[in-house]
């Protein structure tokens, strides 16, 4: 059984990766290229993701083999947050549609393996 605050990151991951999801359904790159609302909207979410892995991790090393590419995840954290000036929209909506999907499927395993 993982602890309340490991529980607490997996809730805040799949929360922040709904909100993506909401964000961007129906849209297009072209629109998503368009809006700085949108984009900001969505990294900011990515942010929350990449540091509630973080710490999930921390408290719970073995959960890296039940969450792919889990420190890439936390490496484009990082990327937002610290090389923001170089961050892409396109690798930003190719994560939107290509990994985020995963890790949503993976972080909701988890949340109910542990009820």
């Amino acid at each position: 059984m993982l602890s309340r605050e490991a529980q607490k990151y997996l809730y805040d991951i799949a929360t922040a990766a709904e909100y993506i999801a909401q964000f961007t359904a129906g849209r297009t790159y072209e629109e998503y290229h368009a809006d700085p609302m949108l984009r900001s909207a969505v990294e900011r979410q990515f942010e929350i993701i990449g540091e509630a892995l973080n710490q999930l991790l921390r408290r719970e090393p073995d959960l890296r083999k039940k969450i792919s590419d889990a420190s890439l995840i936390i490496a484009f954290r990082n990327r937002l947050i610290h090389g923001y000036a170089t961050v892409s929209d396109e690798v930003v909506w190719g994560v939107v549609e290509g990994y985020l999907p995963v890790l949503s499927r993976e972080v909701q395993a988890l949340l109910a393996e542990d009820k």
